[in-house]
C-alpha cells in the first residue's frame, strides 16, 4: 500500500538523521577549539600514577617489597638466597658482619657469621633498627654462630650500617654505599 511506503520512507529518513547526528557529535567536525574558544589540543591532560614501594608483580617466592618487608624475616619472605648479595662487610674480632641487600625487596639486613653466643648484630637505616643476637636455640633467626636480623626497607639514596657487638665488649660497624 501508498501509505505503507511512505512510513516505512519517513522511518527510514528519521533513522538516518539520527545516525549522522551522533556521528557528529561523536567526532566533534569542529576542531579542538572548546566552547570559550579555548585550544584544548594546546593543553593536553596527562594522568601519571602514583609512585609505589611495590613492583607491579614481584617474582615468584618473594612475599614482600620495600616498607612492607621492613621487620620481616629476608629468607620466609623470599628475599635472601640468589635475590641478595653482600653490599658492605667488617670483621670484628673473629666475626664477620655484613650488609645483605636485595634490590627485588627494597631491603637490606644485618648478618653475623663466625660469632658466638651473645654476640648481637644490628642493622640501621635511617631511624630504623633491627638487631639479632647469636643464642642457639633461643633465636627463631639466629641459629649456631650465625645471625641475621630482620629486614629495614632502604629507600634510594639511602645507606644501611651493619654493627656487630661481640660478647666481649668489641664491636665494628661497616656501611653500605
Amino acid at each position: 500500500s501508498p501509505r505503507r511506503k511512505v512510513l516505512l520512507y519517513v522511518t527510514g529518513i528519521v533513522g538516518a538523521l539520527l545516525v549522522v547526528t551522533a556521528a557528529l557529535l561523536l567526532v566533534d567536525l569542529g576542531g579542538s577549539e572548546g566552547p570559550d574558544g579555548d585550544d584544548r589540543a594546546a593543553a593536553p591532560t596527562t594522568t601519571t600514577a602514583p609512585p609505589t614501594t611495590r613492583p607491579a608483580e614481584l617474582p615468584p617466592g618473594v612475599r614482600c617489597a620495600g616498607s612492607d618487608c621492613t621487620g620481616q624475616d629476608p629468607e620466609a619472605m623470599g628475599c635472601g638466597g640468589p635475590l641478595a648479595t653482600t653490599v658492605a662487610r667488617a670483621v670484628v674480632g673473629g666475626a664477620t658482619v655484613e650488609v645483605r641487600h636485595s634490590e627485588t625487596c627494597g631491603a637490606s639486613w644485618a648478618r653475623l657469621t663466625g660469632g658466638a653466643p651473645q654476640d648481637t648484630v644490628t642493622i640501621r637505616v635511617g631511624e630504623a633498627e633491627r638487631s639479632a643476637t647469636v643464642a642457639e636455640g633461643a633465636d627463631t633467626v639466629a641459629t649456631g654462630t650465625d645471625a641475621y636480623t630482620p629486614m629495614v626497607a632502604v629507600p634510594a639514596d639511602t645507606t644501611a650500617e651493619a654493627c656487630g657487638l661481640l660478647a666481649d665488649g668489641r664491636e665494628g660497624c661497616t656501611t653500605s654505599p
